[in-house]
């Protein structure tokens, strides 16, 4: 993983300043069996699609696929990546507008997300931040997850 993020805002005005911007992407992660039945484990999700890699393998994908919601979970991993707000009391993340699943995540595709600041709305005692993540995967043309997430930085 990189140092720093890839965009670094000083404060909260340089955040209002980049609405529309796309703010960059993380690194790649490879989505092994072991991280998703990590997940089913957290989850109780142990439906055979995800868990099962003999019975997934005659199934619609070929191989055991990643939990949607593993998928959208990992915005959490990539979005310090690629940006951070400086100069805050604090940012939390507020939840999310809208989430689509438009493709599977094979077991041993590598996923990474790109950001971009959609927009930025005035908050008491701060703003909010709408950004879009999407969830690539190597080599496929559509993406496995887009979230439009909201956090909320606090001057």
């Amino acid at each position: 993983m990189s140092a720093e993020p890839q965009t670094v805002f000083d404060g909260i005005d340089a955040v209002r300043a980049a609405v529309g911007r796309h703010l960059g992407y993380s690194e790649w992660l490879e989505i092994d069996q072991a991280r998703i039945d990590q997940f089913a484990e957290a989850t109780g999700d142990h439906q055979w699609i995800h868990v099962d890699p003999a019975r997934a393998a005659a199934g619609p994908f070929g191989a055991t696929i990643a939990h949607g919601y593993l998928t959208m979970s990992l915005s959490n991993h990539f979005l310090p990546q690629v940006v951070e707000v400086r100069g805050v009391s604090m940012g939390v993340n507020y939840g999310v507008n809208k989430v689509r699943f438009p493709s599977p995540v094979p077991v041993g595709s590598r996923v990474r997300a790109g950001v971009d600041l959609s927009a930025v709305d005035e908050v008491t005692g701060g703003i909010q931040t709408t950004m879009t993540i999407t969830i690539e995967i190597d080599g496929q043309a559509k993406p496995a997850c887009v979230i439009e997430s909201l956090s909320r930085f606090l001057a």
